[in-house]
C-alpha cells in the first residue's frame, strides 16, 4: 500500500488494537497509555500516516474549518453532467462548503489519477460518475479505506458498497419505449451503450419490457452500442437500408437522438411521421433541433442536490460512514415533435 495512503484501520490492524485507540494515541489522549500511545505515535511517524483532520473534525465536532469535495465527472461539457456539478455546488455552498471538479474524460487510468489526488489532498469526500470503461475499482476502495465519504451518480459502481443517487433509469425507458408503441410504432431501434454499466443494463431491461408487455418482437439487429451523434452517423445509414428499417429510436442521450435526426432527414424520411425519436436527457440542444426532441427529462440538478447531501451529512456526522444510502430520482417524459403524439 503507498504510504500516503494507510488509514488508522491499517495502524489498528498492524499493532492489534481498535480503530478508536489509534485514534485517541494518535491525539495524545491521556485516557491511553504512554506506552501504547508512542507505539502507534512512532508506527504512523514510520508510514508516513497523515490523518484526515478536516473530515474527522467535521464528524467529530462542530468545528467549521475550509471544507472541499471532490467532484469526478466523464466530461464537464456533456449537458447532464452540467447540470449535475450545478446541483452539487449549490447544495454545498449553501452548506457552506467548496468543490472541486475533475473529469476523466472516460479514460481509467485518468480517473485513478483524480481519486489518488483527491486522497492526498485530503478533500472531505467525492462524487463520481464512473468512466466508461472502467471495470476495476480498487481506486474507489482506497478512498473508502481512507474514510472518506463516497457518493456515486448516474453511473454507479456496483462492485462498490458505498452511497448512489440514480435517476430511474428502468422506469424511464420503459415509460419513452411504451410511448412509441402506444403512438403508432412498431419497429423501435435501442441505442445504448456497453452492458457493463448499470444505468445501459436497465435501461435496455426497460426497453425489452416495454416491448414484451405488447407482444413485440426483439430484434436483435435494432439493438445498437451507439451512444454518440458521431457513432449514430456512422450506424444509423445502413440500420435504415430495407423493407424492415425502424420506425422508431430510443436512445440512451439527446446527443445520440439529435444525430439518428440528422441521418433520418438525410435519407428524405419524415419526422415523426416515417421515424419518430426519443432522447434520454432534456439538454438545451433539445429544444434548438428541428423538429424539437422528445426525451426523458434526467433532472441532473436535482440528483446533484441529493449526491451532496448524502455527502455533506456523512461528513459531519448527521449519518453514519458506512451506512450505505440510495436514492433514486424520478424522470419525466417531455413529448414534443419528433414523435407522433399531441405534445405537452
Amino acid at each position: 500500500m503507498p504510504h500516503s495512503q494507510i488509514t488508522m484501520k491499517d495502524i489498528a490492524k498492524a499493532l492489534g488494537v481498535s480503530v478508536a485507540t489509534v485514534s485517541r494515541a494518535l491525539a495524545d489522549n491521556p485516557s491511553i497509555s504512554e506506552k501504547r500511545r508512542k507505539m502507534v505515535q512512532e508506527y504512523a511517524k514510520e508510514h508516513n500516516f497523515v490523518s484526515n483532520v478536516l473530515a474527522e473534525s467535521l464528524r467529530h465536532s462542530k468545528a467549521r474549518s475550509q471544507k472541499i469535495i471532490g467532484v469526478i465527472v466523464p466530461e464537464i461539457v456533456h449537458y447532464f453532467f452540467s447540470t449535475v456539478i450545478s446541483g452539487i455546488e449549490e447544495e454545498a455552498s449553501n452548506r457552506g462548503y467548496s468543490i472541486i471538479v475533475a473529469q476523466s474524460k472516460e479514460q481509467f487510468d485518468r480517473e485513478v489519477k483524480i481519486c489518488d489526488n483527491f486522497i492526498r489532498s485530503r478533500v472531505c469526500g467525492v462524487i463520481v460518475s464512473q468512466a466508461k470503461n472502467t471495470k476495476q475499482y480498487d481506486h474507489f476502495i482506497r478512498i473508502i479505506n481512507n474514510e472518506m465519504p463516497l457518493v456515486f451518480f448516474d453511473r454507479i459502481c456496483t462492485g462498490v458498497n458505498a452511497s448512489r443517487v440514480v435517476v430511474d433509469d428502468y422506469h424511464g425507458a420503459f415509460t419513452a419505449t411504451k410511448y412509441l408503441i402506444d403512438t403508432g410504432c412498431k419497429r423501435i431501434a435501442f441505442c445504448g451503450s456497453s452492458l457493463h454499466l448499470e444505468i445501459v443494463k436497465n435501461r435496455m431491461n426497460g426497453y425489452k419490457d416495454a416491448l414484451r408487455l405488447h407482444d413485440m418482437e426483439i430484434n436483435n439487429d435494432y439493438i445498437l452500442e451507439c451512444d454518440s451523434r458521431e457513432l449514430a452517423e456512422q450506424m444509423i445509414p445502413e440500420l435504415m437500408q430495407g423493407e424492415n428499417r425502424p420506425d422508431a429510436f430510443f436512445c440512451i442521450n439527446d446527443d445520440t437522438a439529435i444525430g439518428v435526426i440528422h441521418i433520418v432527414k438525410r435519407l428524405g424520411l419524415k419526422i415523426p411521421e416515417d421515424v419518430s425519436i426519443c432522447g434520454f436527457t432534456n439538454c438545451e440542444r433539445a429544444l434548438a433541433c428541428d423538429p424539437m426532441l422528445t426525451t426523458m427529462d434526467q433532472r441532473g440538478n436535482e440528483i446533484g442536490h441529493q449526491a451532496a447531501n448524502i455527502l455533506i451529512n456523512k461528513v459531519e456526522g448527521i449519518t453514519p460512514l458506512n451506512r450505505v444510502e440510495k436514492q433514486v430520482v424520478r424522470s419525466n417524459l417531455i413529448v414534443r415533435g419528433t414523435t407522433k403524439g399531441p405534445m405537452l
